[in-house]
């Protein structure tokens, strides 16, 4: 059996239509830059509002992806 080892960082999406979006966002965002992207835990979901109103969705994750030893 292979080993692997994954590294573990932690990002914030935002968005101004849902917390789903703005997980999709980070995720997307991350894996333009980041190979073998593995798992994406929601660690915290947060609104922004303004004068009584939600003006922004943020989700925190901790996303995993499999660390390359080259």
């Amino acid at each position: 059996m292979a080993t692997s080892v994954y590294k573990v960082i932690e990002l914030v999406g935002t968005s101004d239509v849902s917390w789903e979006e703005a997980a999709k966002i980070a995720v997307e965002t991350a894996g333009k830059n980041l190979r073998d992207l593995r798992i994406a835990e929601v660690s915290k979901l947060d609104l922004r509002v303004e004068n009584g109103k939600v003006t922004a969705f943020r989700a925190r994750l901790n996303l995993s992806f499999k660390y390359q030893n080259e």
